[in-house]
């Protein structure tokens, strides 16, 4: 079975609100077996840029990437992130 990933970039312009998102998501993440690879830090970025954030977040599958995102935990978590950001979200299964 392949792992599937989160692959999150994003522009945060409240933090503050942001942060409510992240320490929500977090524990739903866990719950759904999700391991974070990345999340935040220094990145440069080639060829095009847009967001100042990245976040990559590892599943044991696809079926498990897209049920934690379906959640209604999680959507009910997303509300703080569509106030305070603007991201752009891929779920993509691995080779």
């Amino acid at each position: 079975m392949s792992k599937a990933y989160w692959v999150v970039r994003a522009n945060i312009n409240n933090p503050e609100e942001y942060s409510k998102y992240v320490q929500l998501a977090t524990d739903i993440i866990d719950k759904h077996n999700g391991h974070f690879l990345i999340r935040g830090g220094n990145q440069v970025e080639f060829e095009e840029s847009g967001y100042e954030r990245t976040v990559v977040v590892e599943f044991n599958s696809f079926e498990d990437a897209l049920n934690c995102y379906k959640s209604s935990e999680y959507q009910s978590a997303l509300k703080f992130a569509k106030n305070s950001s603007k991201r752009y979200v891929s779920i993509v299964k691995g080779v």
